[in-house]
């Protein structure tokens, strides 16, 4: 079987930001797309999902309680050094 890799018109490539530079093919399970710039590629399931089969763990999803450090008050004072002159703009 011969893999045909067709261009895809106005697509913008999501890691370069050139666009007319994405193409793409597929399998008899996938559909791919390469960027012809920047050696991006991804891929997706014909069926609609995405490569990841479940949900990514993320700091947002691993559950449990996250202890955050007390923050401190910045408090910023006006250098004494210079002087303001409202007159001056």
């Amino acid at each position: 079987m011969t893999i045909v890799k067709r261009f895809i018109a106005g697509a913008v490539c999501p890691r370069c930001g050139e666009m007319d530079c994405l193409k793409m093919y597929r399998d008899e399970s996938r559909e791919y797309r390469e960027c012809v710039r920047c050696d991006f590629s991804d891929s997706m399931a014909l069926d609609g999902s995405d490569q990841p089969q479940g949900e990514l763990d993320t700091r947002v999803n691993r559950g449990g309680h996250v202890e955050l450090e007390p923050a401190q008050p910045l408090n910023f004072v006006a250098n004494p050094g210079v002087k303001s002159d409202s007159t001056k703009h």
